[in-house]
């Protein structure tokens, strides 16, 4: 600590420097009861320096800043205000002492000065000494200042470590919202990140997406990128391209970069002389077609609205403090610059407390960027009411035998709560203002930052952009802004580069939509009950399809079933009246009465094929069809093969025909055939019975509701039924030229033919067509299935048994039977 000490003292040896006179001691200096620190960069370094020695910087010899020297003036006449005044600290008179920190890091001597005591810097005391030792306390309660956040970075520590509140007028880096490092600081003016939503906000408002941005390469500018970086993080907002401004920086290279990506819309996140550099280089390299986003602390600026080209450079926006009339500035500056120069003009003066600013007028200072005015003279009144409360003030006085401590002063102003020319002055935890507004300015033709809109924080949002008063350089329409053009309706954006702004279009197909609010990137799979045409937006309900019982093919055919069973009980009927007779023999005798019952238990599979499908439903479609019809056509077969063997085989092979009529060959054959397929059935439907299926790739915008037959569930099943078909075939076939009246082979072969004409129709249909009538022409196929065998089987031997009589005769079947013998003898 003491080698700290001493190298402070070593410091505040050269905090006295001699220089000429050249304005009145007051401007920088002024005695008082309470004494307040200013910090103000009235000159300004732009490049690093380098010395081989220590050395107190001359801030004098640096490029004046007329508009930081106005809020210097502005420091000076809030207070002489506030001494005027008798109202807020009556009987007590507030002094200051002000600097000019023209460099973010070589400035300390004044700081020094600012927390000295008699030139000596005094270490911490306890609070019972401090009070016996008034003299040992720091000379200021609080501090205006500095402007920038690296400068505010650079002299924040000193101050904190004896908690001397700092209150800055323009450091709006967001690292001073930390009460952990910073308790002493608060600002009157908005942090970067109320200054970044506004911009962030502007983008948005006019749906710009591609966009560049430009910051000074300090802690005010790298904090406003980082702050940038996360707001636009959800949002549809590109940053394309990124760039730290210094003073070595090419501009003609950053201007190369925003033209090769093609960036129209350009963010300048930078002090005034930093910003003045960049777009007077812009109008050098006659960049144009721009539209120019200015932060808070250029977008006022007086001098480029006059500069010649540029409204070449395209539009500027900006987004700025609004602007407040102070009462009563005009005057002081007038009265000021109206005194004799030079008072007390061998009078020694401390370092960066002389300034060679005689040359500006009353109307230049008036004239110049009134950018943070406001939060400069609120920042005075703020300590100002800070000591009212501290000091008891009412009644026309103040108590003046309470001693003042600046951190006492501290705490008073973290519960400021006043009003300032109708602005209420509050501040919230962080120290950060809990007031004000931004405007949204544009640079109109005139070379003045017109208003256009506003910003408010507090005490309720709002945001209002009249978008009419601005002249576009595209002449009255707004610039669009995109890495790639937006995707026409039912298109998904696919991405091309690093860049969600950047995209290829793609139609979504059928069956898909796109949600562009959800996400644009992506086409959504549809219900399987919902369906869309390509480039479809959203979804819609596919039609349920189904054949009910009222539709009138349905009924049709259903009174065809009945019919059918009727029929099949009316032949029953007169073959049984007919039992004995040579044609009912022929025809299979009591075989006969088996089949027609059969194909009575097919029928009822058709009634099944309409109204909405069931799994119950499904297998009584099929099932009697399949085990009835298997029945039918062993009976079939076993006919078949008994009209060829009596005929062609039996005299060959004697002992097969007497095995089979000794063992009722036909009846094991069929009792077989029907066990067989009982058996595959209940295997099958056991395994994978039939479905309720939903029919959706063959319709876009339909559902057909029906069965789905698991192929290798039933393939035995249908297997068996082909394989007797065939058999039956086979053998009806070979006995096509026996005796007329034994024709039951041609029947059998035509009724056959029928039958696989009618499943073979079917087929083809069900290929090319899969609607809701599938249903119906399955149900007329096995209808149709069940009358091929009725119709051209058993309604001849009835024509013969009613209306030819003396062909069901005995003497009749005998007589052609020699006759077939002897032809084939012949």
């Amino acid at each position: 600590m003491k080698h700290f000490l001493a190298s402070l003292c070593l410091l505040g040896s050269l905090l006295h420097t001699s220089a000429q006179c050249t304005v009145p001691s007051s401007e920088f200096q002024l005695e008082g009861d309470y004494l307040i620190g200013g910090l103000f960069d009235i000159h300004h370094v732009s490049t690093p320096l380098y010395n081989d020695r220590p050395e107190a910087i001359d801030c004098s010899s640096k490029p004046f800043i007329l508009s930081n020297y106005r809020r210097f003036q502005l420091m000076r006449f809030s207070v002489e205000e506030i001494n005027n005044s008798t109202n807020l600290l009556p009987n007590v008179s507030l002094g200051y002492e002000i600097f000019d920190h023209c460099s973010d890091t070589e400035n300390f001597p004044g700081i020094f000065n600012l927390i000295s005591v008699k030139g000596l810097i005094q270490p911490w005391e306890e609070p019972h000494k401090q009070q016996r030792h008034n003299s040992n306390m720091s000379k200021v309660i609080a501090v205006v200042g500095p402007f920038t956040s690296t400068q505010a970075l650079s002299a924040a520590p000193v101050f904190m470590m004896n908690l001397i509140p700092m209150v800055s007028y323009g450091a709006a880096s967001s690292v001073f919202s930390r009460k952990q490092n910073f308790p002493s600081f608060l600002r009157t003016v908005h942090p970067n990140k109320d200054v970044i939503e506004v911009i962030v906000n502007i983008i948005l408002h006019f749906n710009w997406r591609w966009v560049a941005f430009l910051n000074i390469d300090n802690d005010y500018g790298n904090d406003g990128l980082e702050l940038f970086i996360r707001k636009i993080k959800d949002t549809e907002i590109c940053l394309a391209y990124t760039k730290g401004l210094n003073y070595n920086t090419s501009y003609s290279q950053v201007f190369k970069q925003l033209e090769a990506q093609k960036i129209r819309i350009i963010i300048v996140f930078a002090p005034e002389w930093t910003a003045e550099a960049l777009i007077e280089s812009a109008i050098q390299l006659n960049i144009t077609n721009k539209v120019w986003i200015a932060g808070d602390a250029w977008s006022l600026n007086k001098k480029l609205p006059k500069e010649k080209g540029i409204r070449n450079i395209g539009t500027v926006l900006g987004v700025s403090e609004p602007f407040v009339t102070i009462p009563g500035f005009s005057d002081f500056i007038h009265s000021f610059k109206n005194q004799a120069q030079c008072e007390n003009e061998g009078q020694q003066r401390f370092c960066n407390q002389v300034c060679n600013c005689s040359s500006p007028s009353p109307e230049d200072i008036l004239a110049a960027d009134p950018s943070f005015s406001f939060p400069a003279y609120s920042a005075v009144y703020a300590i100002a009411h800070a000591l009212h409360s501290i000091l008891q003030c009412g009644a026309g006085k103040c108590n003046g035998n309470i001693t003042v401590y600046p951190h006492m002063v501290l705490a008073e102003l973290k519960k400021s709560d006043f009003t300032l020319l109708n602005q209420s002055i509050q501040f919230d935890e962080n120290g950060d203002p809990r007031f004000g507004a931004y405007s949204i300015v544009f640079w109109n033709h005139s070379g003045d930052a017109q208003e256009i809109g506003i910003y408010k924080f507090h005490p309720s949002f709002d945001f209002f952009i009249n978008s009419t008063k601005i002249q576009w350089y595209t002449n009255g329409k707004v610039p669009t802004a995109l890495c790639s053009p937006e995707c026409p309706v039912g298109h998904a954006k696919k991405p091309d580069g690093i860049h969600k702004c950047c995209f290829t279009c793609e139609i979504c197909p059928n069956g898909t939509y796109i949600n562009s609010t959800e996400d644009p990137y992506k086409c959504i799979n549809c219900k399987e009950t919902e369906w869309s045409a390509d480039g479809s937006t959203q979804c819609n309900l596919r039609v349920v399809e189904y054949i009910p019982f009222t539709d009138t093919g349905a009924i049709l055919i259903m009174v065809g079933a009945w019919v059918m069973v009727g029929l099949t009980l009316a032949v029953s009927v007169l073959f049984a009246f007919n039992y004995h007779t040579p044609v009912v023999k022929s025809a299979g005798g009591p075989m006969c009465f088996l089949i027609l019952g059969c194909l009575s238990l097919c029928t009822p599979s058709v009634f099944f094929y309409f109204d909405k499908p069931s799994v119950s439903l499904c297998i009584l479609r099929f099932l009697p069809f399949i085990l009835f019809y298997t029945v039918c056509l062993a009976c079939f077969a076993v006919r078949s093969f008994q009209i060829v063997y009596i005929f062609k085989i039996a005299a060959k092979f004697p002992k097969l025909h007497s095995w089979w009529m000794k063992y009722h060959g036909q009846w094991l054959v069929i009792t077989g055939a029907f066990v067989t397929q009982a058996l595959l059935l209940l295997i099958n439907y056991s395994y994978g019975p039939p479905k309720p299926y939903n029919e959706i790739s063959w319709y876009p915008d339909k559902i057909i509701l029906g069965c789905d037959i698991r192929l290798n569930a039933s393939s035995s099943s249908v297997t068996l039924l082909i394989f007797l078909c065939f058999l039956c075939f086979i053998f009806s076939y070979m006995g096509k030229d026996l005796p007329k009246n034994y024709n039951e082979a041609k029947a059998i072969t035509f009724c056959l033919l029928l039958l696989i004409l009618t499943w073979i129709i079917f087929a083809t249909v069900h290929v090319l067509y899969h609607g809701k009538y599938i249903q119906t022409l399955n149900s007329l196929a096995v209808l149709s299935s069940l009358y091929s065998f009725l119709l051209w089987y058993f309604f001849p031997k009835c024509y013969i048994i009613i209306f030819q009589p003396y062909k069901n005769t005995q003497q009749y079947f005998q007589g052609l039977i020699q006759n077939y013998t002897k032809a084939i003898g012949q």
